[in-house]
């Protein structure tokens, strides 16, 4: 199981984001999902390691949130709300959102396998560490890649020739974007404790 701590970096010279952080997140697949804890911080119960990947890569590249990760078992049954969950799962959440607040790509993993959740920690913050170097027209092709069927009509969309296009997706990374992402989500599938089965 892996619970997401996430808490909004320079709230107190910010405004509030988590009204529209948990508006984005309502489609992700979770197994509780995303509300306010406290303050300016969310938590969400997931048990796809894929899905935490992608939620990590689009919440680091908002520049606006520190990402803890906590893999490991969760009391049961797990109550309705997210916020009254308990077990090693949201205390190592904790762990790495504290962790994330130090770390200058803000993503940290926390579980009962120190060694496991270390490389996928490091994985996470290479994938972090992709999508914050994208300027905006560079992170904007990548999106339209990933919307559209061909490179070609990718550019179509943005109103740019395909030569510029590919020179956004070259200097966006574009070629190990995918390979980025299946790295993280195979680290963070061995970060998780044998005992750990899916609930629904």
């Amino acid at each position: 199981m892996f619970v997401m701590t996430v808490d909004q970096r320079n709230s107190r010279r910010d405004v509030d984001r988590v009204g529209f952080v948990l508006d984005v997140l309502a489609g992700a697949i979770t197994v509780r999902p995303f509300e306010r804890t406290a303050g300016d911080e969310i938590q969400g119960v997931l048990d796809d390691p894929a899905e935490v990947t992608r939620l990590i890569a689009e919440l680091v590249r908002t520049g606006h949130w520190s990402v803890g990760v906590g893999t490991g078992p969760v009391d049961t049954p797990l109550p309705r709300t997210t916020r009254a969950g308990r077990g090693p799962a949201f205390e190592y959440a904790r762990e790495a959102v504290d962790g994330a607040k130090r770390s200058r790509v803000p993503v940290a993993v926390r579980g009962p396998d120190d060694d496991g959740c270390r490389l996928a920690q490091t994985a996470a913050r290479l994938l972090g560490d992709l999508v914050l170097g994208r300027s905006e027209p560079g992170a904007a092709a990548v999106d339209a890649m990933r919307a559209a069927p061909s490179q070609s009509e990718a550019a179509a969309t943005l109103g740019i020739t395909p030569q510029a296009m590919s020179q956004r997706l070259r200097s966006a990374r574009w070629d190990i974007d995918a390979d980025t992402h299946a790295l993280v989500t195979e680290m963070l599938r061995r970060a998780q404790t044998p005992e750990q089965e899916p609930i629904g």
